[in-house]
């Protein structure tokens, strides 16, 4: 039983937005619930889902639509109510000091005048509107949002720059700001590593190691992921590289991106080179490349962080599993094999993790197709008709426009893991959790069920299934990686240490599957 409401002229935060449908989601005789904005976008995804009505194909982005799939009236009368709850509870203004909450960014300068940044997290048609106007107040600004054309982050980055003022973004996930977590950000401690990112959850795997290493961050500042393309030819992350090379509180820099425009890296590069401080780059996809003057390239984003803890004057020890180790796990899952199981599924929730993971599998000599492969003849939007392995970023546009991003909600990728153990060939289930601020807060559960559901159907058909997942967090963030990864490993998942190990044990056992295959 479908049903649409709208509410007109009712924005809310998408954040919020996401995490009330996730919240929906949970309730009885409730198939599915999506709360969000009537953007074109998402009216379009709703409608791909069958939710449709006039009232729908009337509504505009300011608008607010609610659409929920119940198995009857009653459980739909009570998804209803507990959306009015939700939205009032969300909307309540804190009392902060006996200040009302600002309507509007110019109200919340005026209430709030000790403020430095904005956080702004608005439908893209009125994003770069909001960002130029913070920035004109002397605010920095973190943009959340995407869909800003690049002629509207090229200008605002610009702008950004002339005064002085960071422009993390446009769809900058990720940041830390003297030691405040922004977007989806991990619990870390306090250090004298400086990280600059082009790519939130490779941000995110970099700074949970470094705390794990026993090392800090100073910041840790995104930039928006097109920021060292060559149309924006790394505006942001030059001036983000040079106000962390003056900051006293940074000892060492790391520089983390996907494989930016050749001439942008030059640029970037020499610019490290200018500091007077020792650095470590991880361009994700790129080829080796040999130390340059007091900079480091590192060969994933365990290393990029080991290296940096290094330079910073913290010893690191192994983290996760000696080759050995892993050709044992390897041995033991292939073994648990029948002869026609020799495939790959792949779900990811953080797209840099993904790509990284990818990388890894294509060095072992897999042809691993994905939405993130750097071959174009491995590239695809989805699995449907694949044959041979395959790896998703579930985070990318397709699977989330009208829908939560998976770090939130992440049952898009347990319904998909639940499913592989259908397919009498799948031998390897490889996946991601992202802990920390925003993320859902008990992603393992989730994980755990359909990685037993899929292992159910695979001894059905008379075989094993082989679940691989890492954990990206620290022990000090909201779901705790201890628990997180006690709650896996007790249902028979091998937990890495880092995406790097996971996606080498995945490899391993690819490649024991195929020596046993003759």
């Amino acid at each position: 039983m479908k049903s649409v409401q709208i509410e007109k002229d009712r924005y809310v935060d998408s954040v919020l937005l996401m995490a009330i449908s996730r919240d929906l989601k949970t309730l009885p005789g409730v198939r599915d619930a999506v709360v969000v904005l009537a953007t074109p976008a998402n009216k379009e995804a709703l409608a791909r889902t069958g939710f449709v009505s006039p009232e729908l194909d009337r509504a505009g982005p300011n608008d607010l639509a609610i659409a929920l799939d119940a198995e009857n009236g009653a459980a739909l009368g009570v998804a209803r109510a507990k959306t009015k709850e939700l939205l009032s509870r969300k909307s309540e203004a804190p009392a902060q000091e006996g200040r009302p909450r600002p309507a509007t960014l110019e109200q919340a300068i005026r209430l709030y005048p000790e403020s430095n940044l904005a956080l702004i997290s608005v439908p893209g048609a009125y994003a770069a509107r909001e960002a130029r106007l913070a920035l004109k107040k002397g605010l920095h600004v973190f943009l959340f949002s995407d869909n800003v054309s690049l002629e509207d982050e090229i200008a605002l980055k610009d702008e950004a720059v002339s005064r002085g003022l960071l422009l993390m973004g446009p769809g900058c996930g990720t940041a830390i700001v003297a030691g405040k977590p922004l977007g989806f950000a991990n619990v870390v401690r306090r250090g004298r590593i400086g990280i600059v990112g082009a790519s939130g959850t490779g941000i995110q795997e970099v700074s949970s190691l470094i705390d794990r290493f026993g090392g800090g961050v100073s910041h840790a500042l995104g930039t928006g992921g097109r920021d060292l393309s060559d149309s924006v030819a790394g505006r942001m992350a030059l001036f983000c590289l040079g106000v962390l090379g003056e900051d006293d509180g940074t000892d060492v820099l790391v520089l983390i991106s996907k494989r930016p425009a050749p001439a942008v890296a030059e640029r970037v590069l020499a610019a490290l080179e200018a500091i007077s401080k020792p650095s470590v780059v991880r361009f994700i996809g790129d080829g080796e490349r040999p130390v340059r003057g007091r900079t480091t390239f590192a060969e994933s984003l365990a290393d990029a962080a080991r290296l940096a803890c290094n330079q910073a004057g913290v010893s690191t020890m192994l983290l996760g599993r000696t080759e050995k180790g892993l050709d044992r796990i390897a041995s033991q899952e292939a073994a648990l094999l029948r002869k026609e199981q020799t495939l790959l599924r792949g779900y990811f929730c953080g797209g840099t993790l993904a790509q990284e993971a990818w990388q890894i599998l294509e060095s072992a000599k897999e042809r691993v197709f994905s939405n993130v492969a750097g071959s174009p003849d491995l590239a695809i939007e989805d699995e449907d008709g694949i044959e041979g392995h395959v790896l998703l970023d579930l985070g990318a546009d397709r699977f989330t426009r009208g829908k939560p991003h998976p770090m939130i909600e992440p049952s898009l990728r347990d319904e998909r893991v639940a499913r592989a153990g259908e397919d009498p060939r799948v031998a390897l289930v490889l996946a991601d959790l992202v802990l920390g601020h925003g993320a859902h807060p008990d992603p393992a559960r989730g994980l755990v069920d359909a990685a037993l559901e899929a292992k159910r159907t695979s001894r059905q058909h008379g075989g094993g299934l082989a679940v691989v997942a890492s954990i990206t967090g620290t022990e000090a963030d909201p779901q705790g990686y201890s628990r997180q990864k006690k709650t896996l490993e007790e249902a028979g998942v091998w937990v890495a240490e880092t995406n790097e190990e996971a996606a080498r044990l995945a490899a391993a056992i690819l490649q024991e599957i195929a020596r046993r295959r003759g």
